[in-house]
C-alpha cells in the first residue's frame, strides 16, 4: 500500500549495485552501441522540451560556436 504524499526513498545499496551493473554493460558495449543509447536519451529530452525552451537552448549553442570561431 502506498500512501500518497510519503516520499520515496531510494535503497543506497541497490543503487550501488545498479550502479555497477551499468558499468558492467557500458564495458561490453561497443562506441556505436553507447552512441545508438545516448542518442535515444537526447530526443527523450528534446521531446520533453517547450518549442521556446529549445529556441533558447538552440541560440546559447550558436553563440557559444560563435565565441569559440573568434578564439574568445
Amino acid at each position: 500500500m502506498i500512501i500518497l504524499g510519503m516520499g520515496h526513498k531510494k535503497n543506497p545499496n541497490a543503487q550501488a549495485l545498479g550502479s555497477l551493473g551499468g558499468k558492467a554493460r557500458a564495458a561490453n558495449l561497443s562506441d556505436a552501441e553507447i552512441a545508438k543509447i545516448a542518442s535515444k536519451g537526447g530526443k527523450a529530452r528534446a521531446d520533453k522540451l517547450s518549442a521556446a525552451e529549445r529556441s533558447r537552448i538552440a541560440k546559447l549553442a550558436v553563440a557559444a560556436r560563435e565565441r569559440k570561431r573568434k578564439g574568445k
